[in-house]
């Protein structure tokens, strides 16, 4: 009898437990289960919209990721750099693309653990006076950002 006490005590706090995780209002046992089996149901339906959302960005092709933006500084340019994605090797593509243009990288802070961001000023090594565009600049960035986001990995 004490046995069986206690088996009831301890299901009605498991429905107890149950009503309060999602969050019923119901009296009855069934009520509960009822309850909570909405309650799943909407947590499925939940899920599935989440995943749905997710598989959708991962084909959705966003036109402004990478995102460039240089602008002209007195000796240079700040040049900035953001990416949903980080792709291997990011940051020495960019560098090469710098040194190709002829810019000397006087300061710069990057993160690429899951994204890629990169700010950097950059100014003018030519010594032939030849001054350089920020538009040119921007665009020689772009085509190195994409050129390696696309998986045109140069080979080492």
């Amino acid at each position: 009898m004490v046995s069986r006490n206690k088996s009831d005590s301890s299901m009605r706090d498991k429905f107890q437990l149950l009503r309060s995780v999602t969050n019923s209002h119901a009296e009855s046992e069934t009520s509960i289960i009822t309850d909570a089996s909405k309650y799943i149901k909407n947590l499925k339906k939940k899920v599935e919209e989440i995943n749905n959302v997710t598989t959708s960005e991962q084909y959705f092709c966003d036109p402004t990721d990478p995102m460039v933006t240089v602008d002209t500084l007195e000796n240079g340019f700040l040049i900035n750099i953001t990416s949903r994605k980080n792709d291997g090797g990011m940051l020495v593509c960019l560098l090469e693309a710098f040194e190709n243009l002829g810019l000397d990288v006087v300061e710069a802070r990057v993160s690429c653990t899951d994204s890629f961001s990169m700010h950097a000023v950059g100014s003018s090594n030519n010594d032939d006076g030849e001054s350089m565009d920020a538009e040119a600049v921007k665009q020689a960035v772009e085509v190195a950002v994409r050129t390696r986001s696309d998986g045109h990995e140069q080979k080492w």
